[in-house]
């Protein structure tokens, strides 16, 4: 039988049961708010902690709060940091939209075990979430730094790494089949040829500008609302306080984190997010193309484009024996598709700032997180299970090319367009080669067409 001690806050007592660390708030926000299966993500919860950490260091620094609760608070959190009581933040996205119950979470799991840690030493302090833990700070200015602090290291410490992987990997293969002519593409009908290698060449650098347009609006989100408190007049706290604990927050993390300008701004406008998030998109809608591109021309193996060879990681059908999927590359599209979402999401939550504060930050930073755990593990997938043993089918593309009828585009400045046209024309009706047609309207003898039509030439 669960056994429950009697936690109070400002409503009364409620049970809380024995082992867990929670508190009251806590609590109530656990049985108020039995809401679908989306956990605030931990690296919130991470955010938070470290930025109680460091205002406990700031709070000391500035005379109000004792060295042995900063020594008590710093040894809780760093072991929250080392994951040690994860299953201690039980609370959904779908909760206050300040924020509040996250923050009061880390607040009295903070503050019970740092008592814990007093009593074994025999110490007659108390640590108490709001009065110690909190200290100069608000759920309004400590949750959408938290936000901004958390987006910012997985962004950096997980997307980047898995994005430089993917364009790696496509650069290797650029390198590879740079000299490759095959066909080229526009309108889903066949185009004038390019190499494969320039194919991908597209594909890399579209990764190594996405990599840029993240990494400068990403530069938005080292501002931090810390230091505004409630409304962004900073009420409670000493004016230092923001700056330093940015200053500290920069120190843990090896990341210019600094405080915001306008904590007014910072309280009630999300428009960082929304900006990092439409550079997020951006990677995500080149991803689609990406994977796209692939499946495209690796379909078949004999009825379709043929032109690529991918691995096959699994039967591709209950039914059909021997069939194999471009499962990674709809993977990737699927993930696109909820990137997509999310930025309706996260943008539309962003516009609702009512005066001086925005409640909607729960949803905000979920869908930011989402994204960016999303992204980082299908990035990583795609180039582990699919990019990485991409191969070119020699015989295909050589077919391919050598039937096209837009080599004849070769013959414009020779003949003139609509003689060129005629020839085309001609071949298709009669299904016979570009050369063969040429010679029968008389335009282009075998000698010249030899001369005039190399597909390497026309790279």
């Amino acid at each position: 039988m669960e056994k429950f001690r009697l936690e109070k806050d400002t409503l009364g007592e409620i049970p809380v049961p024995m082992e867990k660390n929670w508190g009251a708030q806590t609590q109530r926000s656990f049985e108020n708010f039995q809401i679908g299966s989306e956990k605030m993500p931990l690296e919130v919860v991470y955010a938070l902690t470290f930025i109680k950490k460091a205002a406990a260091e700031v709070n000391h620094y500035l005379g109000k709060l004792t060295k042995e609760k900063m020594k008590a608070i710093l040894t809780v959190c760093d072991r929250t940091l080392k994951g040690e009581f994860d299953e201690h933040f039980p609370l959904v996205v779908w909760q206050t939209g300040s924020g509040t119950q996250t923050n009061m979470n880390v607040n009295e799991v903070i503050a019970n075990r740092a008592n814990e840690l007093l009593s074994n030493q025999g110490s007659e302090e108390r640590v108490h979430p709001n009065d110690d833990v909190n200290m100069s700070q608000s759920s309004n200015d400590t949750f959408p730094a938290a936000m901004h602090v958390a987006a910012y290291i997985k962004l950096t410490d997980n997307l980047i790494p898995a994005l430089n992987e993917l364009k790696n990997t496509l650069l290797s293969k650029e390198k590879a089949f740079m000299n490759l002519v095959k066909i080229g593409r526009t309108h889903l009908q066949d185009a004038t040829p390019i190499t494969l290698g320039q194919e991908i060449s597209g594909w890399r650098a579209m990764l190594e500008k996405n990599e840029r347009m993240i990494k400068e609006s990403s530069k938005y989100v080292l501002d931090l609302a810390i230091g505004g408190t409630a409304v962004g007049t900073g009420i409670n706290a000493h004016p230092q306080f923001g700056e330093k604990v940015a200053e500290k927050l920069a120190a843990y993390t090896g990341y210019p984190f600094k405080t915001s300008q306008n904590k007014f701004h910072a309280l009630t406008s999300h428009d960082e997010i929304v900006f990092l998030h439409g550079a997020i998109k951006a990677l995500a809608a080149d991803l689609m193309k990406i994977a796209n591109d692939v499946r495209w021309l690796a379909s078949g193996p004999r009825s379709g484009i043929g032109e690529l060879l991918i691995p096959a990681n699994e039967p591709g059908s209950s039914i059909m024996p021997g069939k194999v999927n471009p499962t990674q590359s709809e993977m990737l599209t699927m993930v696109a598709c909820q990137i997509f979402g999310n930025d309706a999401t996260i943008g539309f939550a962003a516009s609702q700032g009512n005066f001086e504060l925005n409640v909607f930050k729960p949803v905000i930073i979920y869908n930011l997180i989402q994204s960016l755990t999303l992204l980082t593990d299908g990035i990583r997938s795609f180039n582990e299970k699919c990019a990485m043993g991409i191969e070119a089918n020699n015989e295909v593309i050589k077919k391919h090319v050598e039937r096209s009828l837009m080599l004849v585009t070769a013959l414009n400045p020779y003949i003139g367009y609509e003689k060129a046209a005629e020839i085309a024309k001609l071949a298709f009706k009669e299904n016979c080669t570009l050369k063969e047609a040429a010679e029968k309207t008389g335009y282009v003898n075998p000698a010249q067409f030899d001369e005039w039509i190399k597909p390497e030439n026309m790279v």
